[in-house]
Parts: C-alpha cells; structure tokens; sequence
C-alpha cells in the first residue's frame, strides 16, 4: 500500500503559516525557558569577569608608591621629600620590591613615567577593542573569542613578572590590556543573546556581581601578599584565569543568535529547541529554517564588514557616536574613582574594599531598574555622579571622612549607570553588529580612560584636575541621551534591517 500524502488546501496552508511564528518570536521563543542548566552557563560566562576586574585594577597595589622610613638620624620627618635625601638615609617598609616603583627606582620619576604602565594597559584596551571585535561578530564567534582573550590575557600577565624595568613592563601592561579588551564585551554580549527579553536583566546582573567579586577579592590577595613583590599578585591571578578558560571551553556554548547568522542552523536548532517544548519544537525550526544565513566571509578585510554596516546608515551612525561620547563620560568615573582611592589619604586596602562594597547595592538597584526607562535611569545616576565629584574638589583634604564618603557616593551613582548603560547598549544595535557596537563603545571609553592616570597623578596636588575633571566630563556627556531611543521592554533584533524598521517607528 502506497503511503498516503495529506492534501493541504489553502486555507490549510494560511493556518499552517499562522501556527508558525516568525524566526525574530521564535527565537525569544526558545529562549524562554531559563531552567537550571541555561542559569548555569550563565553563571560560567560571568567568572571571567573576576579575572578581568582584577587586571583592570591590579595597580592600585603593583604601581603603588610604597612607604619609607628613615635609618639615619639626619633624616627628619621635616625633610619628607624622599627625593632631597640621601640614598642611604632611608628605606621602604617591606620588601624593595614590594610594587614597581620601588623596584625600579620611580620614587623619583615623573608622572609621565609612574603613570605609563596604566596608560599603557588602557592603550591596549584601545587597539584590542578595534581589533578583535568584529571578530566575535564574524569568524571566531562570543565564545571563541571570549576564551582566547582570557587565555591570552592570562599567559601575557604570568610573563609580566620577568620585566626588568618600567619600559618592559609597560609593554607587557600592554598586551595584558590587548587581551582583556574583549572580555567584557564578550560576555555581555553572549549573556544576553543565551536568554529571552524577560531575563536579560538578570543576567546582567550575574554579571555585574562576577565582576564585583572579582574586584572584592583582589584588596584580600593583596593584603596576604602586602609583605612579598608586586610580582605576586599577578601569578595569584593568572593561574585561576588559565584553568577557567580550560573548563570553559568544554561546557560553555555558543550564542544561538551568532549561530543563526553564520547559516548554522543545525547548531542553533538544537541549542534552541532544548529549552523549548515538544509542542513548539516542530513550529521552531520549521521557523528557523526561514532565517537568512550571513553570507561567508572570503577575505580578512571583509571580517570587519560589520564596522561598514553601521557607516552605510544615517540613524546608526549617529546612534554610534552618542553612545561612544557617553560611554567615555560614565567610563571615566567607573574606572578613574577606584584607580584614585591613593588620593584619598586613605588605608588603600580599606578604600578598595569600601569601593567594591558599593557595587554590591549598585548590582541590587540596578535589578529593580529593570522595567524603568533606560534613558532617565542613566541621566539621574551620571548627573548624581557628576555633583558629588566636584563636591570632593570642594571638601578637600581637611575632612577626610566626609570626602571619602562622598567619593563612595560618586561610584556608587557610575556604577549604577554604568550598569543601566551596558545592557542600553545591547538593546540598541542588532545581532549583526551587536558585539563590533559594544566593542566600539568600550573604545571610547577606554581612549578616556588613557588620561586617568596623568589626572590622577596631576590630582595629588590638586584634586580638581582629578576630581574635577571626573564631575564635567560624567555630566557633560550625558546631553548625548537627547539623539538616542527608548529601548524599555524591547525585544533585541537579528539584523540592522529588523532593527532600522523599529527606528523608524520609534521616531
């Protein structure tokens, strides 16, 4: 007998077609269902966020100006310019080597030269940026790209104990900032494409928390390590970094959404229809088959076609360039208030703990955040922010306690909208291009990031070329919120298409 062959008529296949969602719902679709194991993944995703906070603020303690004492009786507490003093009239409390400047004899040394290792590392923060993020969006994928960096980063940071002077050790800061600079991108970006619309705020905030522990236990290394070399702590980081990105790579998965676009239907499907129900499961990749593939790329010039993308339309170029202008106002004080707790005249171990501690009701009300609008959330927090910057200008160094407690205030206002300001950039910009974007708008932050550590230097003198400088930028950048969209609540797009269809119809 001959199997029978249902006849579908029209009306049939117009129900069928009405059954079968579009590939943009079937997606969020899929992706619904968090479950245990999608929690999970996630949680392995934002580990590697702890290594890369540590790197970002490891000089705080290796690039420290250590204390000294005095060994002879002409040396006064009258005569504190250890520069005016002989040689062999004083010497460092704890080991010579205790950080770089002690080690390679900087107690002398311009700001230009105590500050290069750190600019440095933000240089290649810069270079890294432009030069791997198309990457994730092309040929190596989120996860790929992710692990290469952390691994990278990790070996770079184990070779930096052999350095000899300030000059090898800056070029070592160097690559140790190249390799880090996808990091964060990556992991924000493959978070929030594992998961639907309803839970992309909570992954941020695993995230967010990954990098706050991160940044907690780095003033606890430091203080079990307070009497050994600065050399030290980088090995205490880097191992954990380099079993991290091993275990990694067997159980962290790919970003179905990246899959989808490489014409890796297969790959996606199956990722996809695991959280999805059995009902659905047909309807899924039925809808999935539909998606257009990204064409393959033939040349190394066409694996940043992604950058071309966004200089091709009006609306997303002048998206881009606000973006990147308030990314480098918010940034600044993100990174440059922890970098400048040595300012502070304050216990340096202490300062970090009390800095990271504010990320922790940071990461809390940037969840209740979740379902208010992104625009105001971010001006209230910057502009808040801003004021308490200039008011540490104001206090000064006579009331030590009120200006470490309005510096607290100051990073727990740009860590909320830094916060606020990550997942913004996500909700802006399509699959497509949506990690070359991220990346793009960490470029601008770390180029401002470069000037941190000459203000912060120039800073102990007077704090309003720290400080000061801080509160305008953070406020000043926020007038870029004017040129950018709402995004509350909506769900992310695949393609610049898709995404230029919801401009139009938000304008």
């Amino acid at each position: 007998m001959e199997d029978s062959v249902p006849i579908l008529r029209n009306s049939d296949c117009i129900v069928q077609e009405k059954l079968i969602p579009s590939w943009d719902e079937a997606i969020e679709n899929g992706l619904r269902e968090l479950g245990w194991s999608g929690m999970a993944q996630c949680i392995l995703v934002s580990i590697a966020m702890c290594f890369d906070a540590q790197q970002s603020f490891m000089a705080i303690y290796s690039d420290d100006y250590p204390t000294w004492h005095c060994t002879e009786t002409a040396c006064t507490s009258s005569r504190s310019d250890i520069c005016k003093l002989p040689k062999s009239s004083w010497a460092w409390d704890g080991p010579s080597s205790k950080t770089i400047i002690s080690q390679f004899g900087l107690e002398c040394a311009g700001s230009f030269i105590t500050g290069l290792p750190q600019s440095s590392f933000f240089a290649g923060c810069l270079i890294g940026s432009f030069l791997l993020a198309s990457l994730a969006d092309t040929s190596l994928g989120r996860k790929n790209l992710l692990l290469l960096s952390c691994l990278s980063m990790s070996i770079s940071s184990i070779f930096i104990v052999f350095s000899t002077n300030v000059w090898i050790y800056s070029a070592f800061k160097f690559l140790i900032g190249f390799w880090r600079s996808s990091i964060g991108t990556c992991v924000l970006v493959l978070l929030t494409e594992k998961v639907s619309t309803e839970w992309r705020f909570t992954v941020g905030i695993v995230e967010y928390f990954c990098f706050t522990l991160g940044y907690m236990i780095l003033p606890g290394i430091a203080y079990i390590n307070k009497n050994s070399s600065w050399k030290t702590l980088y090995v205490w980081t880097s191992i954990p970094a380099i079993f991290y990105s091993i275990i990694a790579y067997l159980f962290v998965t790919e970003s179905p959404r990246w899959l989808l676009m490489q014409g890796r239907e297969q790959e996606a499907m199956a990722m996809l229809n695991g959280g999805a129900s059995v009902e659905r499961g047909a309807n899924l990749t039925a809808s999935l088959l539909k998606v257009p593939a990204a064409k393959q790329k033939s040349s190394i010039f066409q694996l940043y076609s992604s950058i071309a993308e966004l200089f091709e339309r009006s609306w997303a170029l002048k998206r881009m360039v606000a973006i990147m202008v308030l990314g480098l106002g918010i940034g600044m004080v993100y990174f440059g208030m922890p970098l400048a707790v040595g300012n502070l005249g304050f216990d340096i171990y202490l300062a970090v703990v009390l800095n990271a501690l504010m990320e922790i009701p940071s990461c809390v009300v940037t969840y209740f955040l979740e379902n208010y609008r992104r625009k105001p959330s971010i001006l209230a927090f910057s502009v808040a922010s801003g004021i308490c910057c200039v008011l540490c200008v104001v206090v000064g160094s006579g009331q030590q306690v009120a200006k470490v407690g309005i510096s607290l205030v100051a990073f727990f206002s740009a860590v909320t909208a830094y916060n606020v300001f990550l997942i913004y950039i996500i909700e802006l910009f399509p699959t497509s291009v949506r990690n070359t974007t991220t990346s793009l708008v960490r470029q601008a932050t770390v180029f401002g990031n470069i000037f941190i550590p000459f203000l912060i230097s120039a800073g102990r003198k007077n704090d309003i070329f720290s400080y000061g400088v801080f509160g305008v930028v953070i406020i000043s950048s926020c007038l870029t919120l004017v040129c950018l969209p709402e995004t509350t609540g909506i769900a992310l797009c695949d393609t610049m298409d898709q995404q230029e269809k919801k401009h139009s119809l938000s304008v």
